[in-house]
């Protein structure tokens, strides 16, 4: 089973095989009318497989321990329960949503008011850190029922005395596993203790470490474990590939693969904050928008880099696995592991989160070295293939970006809405010599900036003073700049992804240097030192004396 798939993608018939479970509809879980009312306005009618086995086990009033990922719509699976358990003529707390984050806080309590949508009195709540508290108390004396919130604004209210909890009855722990990541577990252990004995304790964690179990067992009674099989955590509909790619090479592989796919929004997965904002810049710099979104960053620039995310002011996301966390945007084309992630069932985390909502979707990763035995781990754990590619030269590049303005091209024709463009071409071609053809190819050569200009055979460079079949090409740093022939060596591997017993004589000068490479990469090596540093020094390459 995909585990990306919402409960409104399943198919809506009856009762359907799927995986080791047969699919079950809401209508069969013996749910409250007017919360049936609100699961079908919402496009819902067959429950995930999450939801199948929370809802009923929540409802007979178990303690339950629920491993599920984001995107297996945990949120209905504790929300749909402890709506119907409310008393909403009591406007006192019943239940209190604990979340990682402001953004999941938010998420979180934006579904349950829409499940709660015709249940007449029920208030769900969001209260998080950087939100007035004054306002937030107001909202708490005028009655709520749901209270969502991250760990640190409900203990400020706690201790304020705020929030009443002598009618609570449920506590949720969503994501748990991150906010323990996220330095949160004295507070929640806090908070546990200060609620009533007699509670339902419904704990949701896509991991389950060794700190998760030891809550369990300390503030739950008797609970049930239920989990997403691994079987149902496959793929299926998301191609993915690796790259054998040097650490120094890899922002140069990542801008290629951008600029071959372009993908309309993509995500970036780093290993450490540092990496995220090194790459960031790194693409920032090459023209690409993209932003960085890590625990280190304040909330509102969370919160700005989210929304322009979404609004495709941003079309390229670099996060960190926490930080990545919640975000629920369905139009991710590609997936980049710029760092394999340490723990394997992250990757299943990281690439779901595109190919959702029935899209097919991309997701690469670049391996170094014994990265490779990782990379066969996360194979066997997926149970998926992984399939090899070559980095892609420039050609290559131009080539796929050639066929898709092609696709594009077809598209817009059989949309058959050309009619007064055939007209403008038709006049053109009779009032000049040139044919149709020529005139698509200039349309086709305009599309592309001057350096990516699409050519099968090699580019002319002329008489650079090279030996036959190499290519010389200047570079303005010299050895006054305490540059040696090895530096220069180094970076032309590491930004055009060529081998380094390709580059031939480097003769180097006091201001500058002179380097030949052999004549079918010149066009990868120029292309590859557009934005390279030598010795932390800005550098710009061109070919010598060129006519």
């Amino acid at each position: 089973m995909n585990y990306r798939v919402r409960c409104g993608d399943i198919p809506r018939t009856g009762k359907q095989k799927e995986g080791n479970m047969d699919t079950i509809r809401f209508d069969e879980l013996q749910l409250d009318d007017k919360i049936l009312k609100a699961v079908k306005e919402m496009g819902f009618e067959a429950a995930s497989p999450i939801q199948a086995k929370a809802i009923p086990a929540v409802l007979e009033g178990n303690d339950i321990v629920g491993q599920a990922q984001t995107g297996t719509g945990k949120t209905a699976a504790f929300g749909i329960p402890l709506l119907q358990k409310l008393d909403t003529k009591n406007k006192k707390p019943q239940a209190i949503v604990l979340c990682p984050t402001r953004e999941l806080a938010i998420q979180s309590s934006d579904e349950l008011r829409k499940l709660a949508k015709f249940m007449h009195g029920a208030k769900v709540l969001p209260i998080y850190g950087g939100q007035n508290i004054t306002n937030q108390i107001r909202s708490l004396k005028a009655g709520v029922n749901v209270i969502v919130g991250t760990p640190g604004r409900i203990m400020d209210h706690m201790r304020r005395h705020t929030i009443k909890l002598d009618d609570l009855h449920t506590v949720v722990l969503d994501e748990a596993d991150e906010m323990l990541n996220m330095g949160f577990r004295e507070d929640i252990e806090t908070i546990l203790k200060e609620l009533p004995k007699e509670r339902q304790t419904l704990l949701f964690s896509a991991t389950m470490p060794k700190a998760i179990l030891d809550i369990t067992k300390k503030y739950q009674t008797n609970s049930k474990h239920i989990k997403v099989t691994k079987k149902e955590l496959t793929v299926p509909n998301i191609e993915q590939y690796y790259y054998e790619v040097r650490p120094k090479q890899k922002v140069e592989v990542l801008c290629r693969l951008l600029d071959m796919y372009a993908p309309k929004l993509s995500v970036v997965f780093c290993n450490t904050k540092r990496m995220v904002d090194d790459v960031a810049t790194q693409l920032k710099n090459r023209g690409y928008f993209a932003e960085g979104l890590h625990g280190d960053l304040k909330q509102s620039q969370r919160d700005r880099v989210m929304k322009s995310f979404r609004n495709g002011r941003v079309d390229i996301l670099v996060a960190t696995d926490v930080a990545a966390r919640g975000i629920d945007v369905d139009d991710v084309d590609a997936v980049f592991n710029y760092d394999l992630p340490q723990d394997d069932e992250f990757y299943v985390h990281r690439i779901g989160r595109t190919g959702r909502a029935g899209r097919e979707g991309n997701a690469f990763s670049f391996v170094a070295g014994k990265e490779t035995y990782k990379l066969r781990d996360i194979q066997r754990y997926c149970k998926t293939k992984i399939k090899a590619r070559p980095i892609p030269s420039l050609n290559d590049v131009q080539a796929t970006r050639a066929e898709n303005t092609l696709d594009d091209v077809a598209k817009a024709i059989e949309d058959n809405s050309l009619e007064k463009y055939v007209e403008i071409i038709d006049d053109f071609i009779n009032e000049t010599d040139y044919t149709a053809l020529e005139i698509a190819a200039a349309f086709l050569k305009m599309k592309f900036s001057e350096n990516e200009e699409i050519s099968k055979n090699e580019e002319d460079f002329g008489d650079t003073g090279a030996e036959a079949g190499m290519v010389r090409l200047f570079i303005n740093i010299g050895k006054k700049k305490g540059v040696r022939p090895g530096d220069i060596l180094g970076a032309i591997a590491g930004e055009s992804s060529i081998s380094g017993d390709l580059v031939g004589a480097i003769d180097m000068h006091d201001q500058y240097t002179f380097v030949e490479v052999p004549q079918e990469v010149a066009k990868d090596v120029l292309y590859g030192m557009r934005h390279a540093k030598i010795k932390g020094k800005s550098v710009s390459m061109e070919p010598a004396n060129r006519k």
